[in-house]
């Protein structure tokens, strides 16, 4: 278990450096907080947030106005969370 919570740790990292990251239109950056949000809800199954968050971020990264750099770090975050859900069923 104190691995998903690494790797999971991990992975709102990158968010957080997301949603703060100027580079990115704020719509990307207020994205990247609410997927981190539900992330934390820790009264759902670990699944259940992994998959609204790749929703949301799945969303984000097929916004026209995002930069390639962006849309690059949400790919990487959506197969960590991927690989995170598949860990835990």
């Amino acid at each position: 278990m104190a691995d998903v919570d690494e790797k999971l740790r991990q992975i709102l990292d990158v968010l957080d450096q997301l949603a703060e990251d100027t580079s990115v239109p704020r719509n990307i950056r207020r994205g990247a907080a609410e997927a981190k949000n539900i992330l934390l809800k820790k009264d759902e199954d670990l699944d259940v947030r992994a998959a609204s968050a790749i929703s949301i971020l799945d969303e984000l990264a097929n916004d026209p106005n995002i930069p390639l750099h962006g849309r690059t770090i949400i790919w990487n975050i959506i197969s960590r969370l991927e690989a995170l859900s598949a860990g835990t069923a």
